[in-house]
Parts: C-alpha cells; sequence; structure tokens
C-alpha cells in the first residue's frame, strides 16, 4: 500500500463564523472519515486546533465547508543568580517584605526538577503539567525550565541565601513543553499557554514565563504564538517573553516576542558586579524593530552567566559539566535567564498592587527600567530596575 508523507498541522478558523466546537468537530469528522487520521489539540482562546494530514488532506479541508482561515506547519520551537539580583535591585525589596508571596509565576518550559530551592522550607511548585510525556509528578529531563524558575523564584536555601531571583516566596507552576533536548512544536508550546488560561483560576497563574520561540515572519504578525499569549494576556496574565539570542542584527526578535502587548525581554550584561554602571547590552540579545514596534525589546534584564539552580542528571547538566557551580547550582546565559528575572519583579509589583492588570504591570515595569542610551530597537525602554517599578503606579 502506497504511503503518503503526513505534515503536523495547526488550522486556524474563522472565529466570525463559527465557534470552535462545531468548526473543529467538522473537520474532525472528515479528517477521520476520509483521511484516518484526527485532531490532536484543540485551543479555544484561539479558535484553533492540531493535526497530522497529508497534503491532499490539507487541500480538501481548505476547500471544505470548516470555516478554515489559515493551515500553519507546526514548527520547532526551542528553548532560547548570584549578583543579578541585587544589580536589579530586587534584594533591597527582598528586604522590604516583597518577596512575589502568594503569587504564582508558571515557567512554560522543560519541567520542573524538585530543587531544595523550591522546595524547602516550604513547597513552592504549586502544579506540574507534562505535554511531552504525561508525567505527573514535577521533573526537568533538560534542565533549562529548572533554571527559569530559579532565575524568577529561588530562595537560596542551598547557598544561605546567595543565588536567589527576585521573588524568592512566589509560587512556580512547572508547564513541561520542551523534550529532553530543549526542543518543541508550535502546537505543544500553544497547548501548554491554553492550558494556563483554562487553568488560571484554579492554580491562580498570575504570571507567564516564556524562555523559549522561533523566528518570526514579520508578513504574519498573529502567528498561532502571538494569538496565545496574547489571549493569555486578555485573560489577566502578565506574560514575559524572551527576545531571542540571534543578536546583534536588528529584527531579530522572536516569536511571540514579536507580540506588542507582551513584555518581550532582551539581555544586558551586568559584568558580574552590583554596580549598575558598567553593564553593556549582552551582544546576542535580539534587537528590534519587530511588526512596527521600534522599542522591541520592551526591556533588558541580567542574562550573562546567571547562576542559578541544576537539574542533577538532566541533558544541560551532563552536556555541559563545566557549567556547574557548587554541588546546587549551574551557570548559563541568554535572553532566556533575563525573563524569568523580569517575570519574578512583575510577582513583586502584583504582590504591591493586586488588582493591577497586565498593562499596568507592563506600565511600571517599563517606567522603572533605566534609559542607557541606547537605541529603542535595541533597550526599549532601558535596564530593569526592580525597585523603581514598584514604586510606580502602572498609570
Amino acid at each position: 500500500m502506497k504511503k503518503f508523507r503526513r505534515y503536523p498541522v495547526v488550522i486556524e478558523f474563522e472565529k466570525k463564523d463559527a465557534p470552535l466546537s462545531l468548526a473543529a468537530y467538522e473537520a474532525n469528522l472528515i479528517i477521520k472519515t476520509e483521511f484516518r487520521s484526527k485532531l490532536i489539540h484543540q485551543y479555544q482562546s484561539i479558535s484553533s486546533c492540531s493535526a497530522v494530514l497529508t497534503a491532499s488532506a490539507i487541500e480538501k479541508l481548505m476547500n471544505s465547508n470548516c470555516s478554515i482561515k489559515k493551515v500553519h506547519y507546526d514548527r520547532e520551537i526551542t528553548a532560547l543568580l548570584d549578583v543579578a539580583s541585587p544589580s536589579i535591585h530586587a534584594t533591597q525589596l527582598n528586604e522590604q517584605g516583597l518577596t512575589g508571596k502568594d503569587i504564582n509565576i508558571a515557567v512554560v518550559d522543560t519541567g520542573i526538577y524538585p530543587h531544595e530551592d523550591l522546595t524547602q522550607p516550604n513547597d513552592r511548585i504549586v502544579a506540574f503539567k507534562d505535554f511531552i510525556n504525561n508525567k505527573a509528578d514535577p521533573y526537568d529531563d533538560n534542565g533549562h525550565g529548572t533554571h527559569c524558575a530559579g532565575d524568577a523564584a529561588g530562595n537560596g536555601f542551598s547557598s544561605n541565601e546567595k543565588y536567589k531571583g527576585p521573588a524568592p516566596e512566589a509560587g512556580v507552576i512547572g508547564v513541561k513543553v520542551l523534550n529532553q533536548i530543549g526542543s518543541g512544536s508550535l502546537s505543544t508550546i500553544v497547548a501548554g499557554i491554553q492550558w494556563c488560561i483554562d487553568n488560571k483560576e484554579e492554580y491562580q497563574i498570575d504570571v507567564i514565563s516564556l524562555s523559549l520561540g522561533a523566528a518570526a515572519d514579520e508578513s504574519s504578525c498573529s502567528d498561532p504564538l502571538v494569538q496565545i499569549v496574547e489571549q493569555a494576556w486578555a485573560a489577566g496574565i502578565v506574560v514575559c517573553v524572551a527576545a531571542g539570542n540571534s543578536g546583534p542584527d536588528k529584527r531579530t526578535i522572536g516569536t511571540p516576542g514579536i507580540s506588542s502587548k507582551v513584555v518581550t525581554v532582551g539581555a544586558i550584561d551586568d559584568q558580574n558586579t552590583v554596580d549598575r554602571a558598567d553593564e553593556q547590552i549582552a551582544s546576542f540579545s535580539s534587537r528590534g524593530p519587530a511588526c512596527g514596534e521600534e522599542s522591541k525589546p520592551d526591556l533588558l534584564a541580567p542574562g550573562v552567566n546567571i547562576i542559578s539552580l541544576r537539574a542533577p542528571g538532566s541533558f544541560l547538566d551532563k552536556t555541559s559539566k563545566s557549567g556547574r557551580v557548587d554541588s546546587n547550582y549551574f551557570s548559563l546565559s541568554g535572553t532566556s535567564m533575563a525573563t524569568p528575572i523580569c517575570a519574578g519583579v512583575a510577582a513583586l509589583i502584583l504582590q504591591t498592587n493586586p488588582s493591577f492588570s497586565p498593562d499596568q504591570v507592563k506600565q511600571s515595569l517599563l517606567q522603572g527600567s533605566v534609559d542607557k542610551g541606547l537605541p529603542a530597537y535595541a533597550q526599549g525602554a532601558g535596564y530593569l530596575d526592580a525597585e523603581q517599578a514598584v514604586t510606580r503606579n502602572g498609570n
């Protein structure tokens, strides 16, 4: 029997023509009866679903009456604290009692290893959802997500508070959407963020940290990743996204960082000092403009040689042994690290102002950033200062 090549796709429906449930039902009926396949995920927030189809099936669906707007290729998405917290002036806020307590951050990444800095003296891993292997208990076979969780909310339990994030009492929700080597797909990332939207109330998801992305197509500034993060934003969740590590050229911001709504975070090199006078933008940090947004990234945060949580036995732990610091920590660089640091500061803002909308939190972050004299397409509003950001009213 002749075999036909199948393609993973994300099918976007016309919102105005039919509710997702009806459109997806009709499409699924055609797929099952004619192509012996099925839909994999449904994404209510962006009227989309995913499937694996032959080219012939895609063509027939596009010519059907299923209210299909566009079919996207389900492409690959990849993962893109010693002095970091003091250099952004988060330590001063911690000393004043602002620690992210009662605020929860969802780290949508490679998973979370139950590190002591997240589980002692209290277990702050609020929930865990695995879209790769469907495991129930928290784990991280890559190590990237654990590092990011520590960047935002590690409490330094294993280092006498030497290595801790800006929100050391915030709750953490692990959403595993990337596999052991740090790779995932468009459909899986969208599914993870949709899960955050659907479970916002149950797990009190206040902030999403996304240290992942893909090259952007600026001819399509509303791809499914952009759509889903903007739906999370509309649902009342602050979304912080990595700008990408494709600098120093212009127009290198990745998706979903091209979204005008979310907080897109670039990386600065704090030179391993608390002194804020000697920082330089990291050469790898992606630059804008992006989709008409001159000031992209929105701001910069520390992202070079950031020491955070180690996931023993993970892919990064085995392949980059030189990154180990003591026995419990690991050093990594990238806008991947800058993003959760920003997410941790967002948690501090929400602790102070629980009623703030994502727009107000973003405005506080921008107003609390210090101009470094760089072009807007490189620095956005400038270098994040947590102390100033928390004192802003977000208006």
